[in-house]
């Protein structure tokens, strides 16, 4: 039931995120890997065969181990779409801490001393799939993680290293035989990529792993004054591994993007300011209104960064081009010279004339217009 829960809640992770296309740096061509850590091996179910003559008939028992380690290495290739293959070398090894009773064996009953380790060595092809953190509606998650999924089916030889069960009846038997047989395994782990160094990621793994059929190794036992051969039969070796120190390198992993130059911010130019002042026809002296505006452009003058203040002298077509010349230049004096009666220094001034050329309205000849009877104040 453990197994088949297990398998199940795998299968409906990698069906979730299946349809999610991994952009978080996939890995695109060839990869390394090496990884440690420990195995917890569930209890293991065994039968021992009879010893003619002796009386002991066949009997089961369970083995029960202590945490133990694991240690592996891939080579793999990463196909640019978050999805990977790979070839996996593995190591198991754990060593027994107790056995049950064995049923239809007079010698070992409860008591009975065990020792010796059980190895595992074998490989596995995976397939893993690297997940989007967009699936958890995050653009990243902290640290750059990536988690994945993944599956692999493969083969495994399991070896008794010096195994020997003791009973209190004087009943004893000891292996070093092996077996091998078709492995499982499901895969969920993170990757966390290493900034400085580009490809390099350290990584994170839980991995459930199993034998799928008996293991039948021969044995040597003794009991009642007899000794001879016989047969250990295992099953149910099923394994949880933490692989809790490991690191993975993609030799075709992009390097981080250069940084873009930023040029540096260009000051906004400064708005140009225009004031007009007016001015009665064929008259160059400043109302009281036309000294109201004056001042106020003396005002902005002194509080915005001003370069430089244009004045410019208009006149409208009631007089002929020369004397419309000398009129605009007038008015642009007074201007000017109520400019510095302000407290604006005379070289920022800039006096210019242009008679009736630059109208603001259109007129025939002769037309008295207020609008073209003017002087721009223009502060740059």
């Amino acid at each position: 039931m453990k197994l088949r829960a297990t398998l199940l809640a795998t299968g409906l992770l990698a069906g979730l995120l299946a349809p999610l296309h991994a952009e978080a740096q996939p890995i695109s061509g060839v990869y390394v890997g090496l990884g440690a850590g420990v195995n917890f091996m569930q209890d293991e179910q065994a039968r021992i065969a009879g010893l003619a003559g002796s009386g002991v008939g066949p009997g089961g028992t369970s083995l029960r181990f202590d945490p133990g380690f694991r240690a592996l290495g891939t080579i793999g290739y990463g196909l640019g779409n978050g999805l990977r293959l790979e070839f996996e070398g593995d190591y198991f090894r754990n060593s027994l801490s107790g056995a049950g009773t064995i049923g239809g064996v007079s010698g070992p009953r409860s008591g009975t001393s065990v020792q010796g380790t059980e190895e595992k060595y074998g490989g596995f092809v995976n397939a893993i799939y690297d997940i989007d953190p967009r699936l958890l509606g995050l653009t990243t998650l902290p640290f750059g993680i990536i988690p994945y999924v993944g599956a692999g089916v493969g083969y495994l030889q399991s070896r008794n290293q010096n195994v020997s069960l003791t009973g209190p009846g004087r009943f004893s038997i000891s292996s070093t035989g092996s077996d091998g047989n078709f492995a499982y395994q499901g895969i969920l782990g993170f990757a966390i990529p290493i900034d400085a160094v580009p490809g390099l990621a350290l990584t994170a793994e839980y991995r459930f792993t199993g034998v799928a059929a008996n293991r039948e190794s021969q044995a040597q036992a003794s009991a009642a004054g007899i000794s001879g051969p016989t047969q250990l039969t295992e099953r149910d070796n099923l394994n949880h591994s933490i692989v809790a120190v490991a690191v993975r390198y993609a030799f075709n992993h992009p390097p981080p993007p250069s940084p873009v130059p930023v040029a540096p911010p260009v000051a906004a130019p400064q708005p140009v300011r225009t004031y007009l002042v007016f001015f009665d026809w064929d008259r160059a002296e400043l109302s009281e209104r036309a000294r109201q505006i004056v001042a106020e452009a003396a005002a902005a003058a002194s509080r915005v960064q001003t370069t430089r203040i244009e004045v410019q002298g208009n006149a409208d077509r009631t007089g002929t081009g020369a004397y419309n010349q000398g009129l605009s230049l007038r008015r642009a004096r007074a201007v000017a010279d109520e400019l510095v009666r302000r407290g604006v220094a005379q070289d920022e001034i800039s006096v210019q004339a242009y008679g009736d050329t630059h109208p603001l309205v259109l007129t025939p000849a002769g037309v008295r217009e207020p609008q073209n009877r003017r002087v721009e104040i223009i502060l740059h």
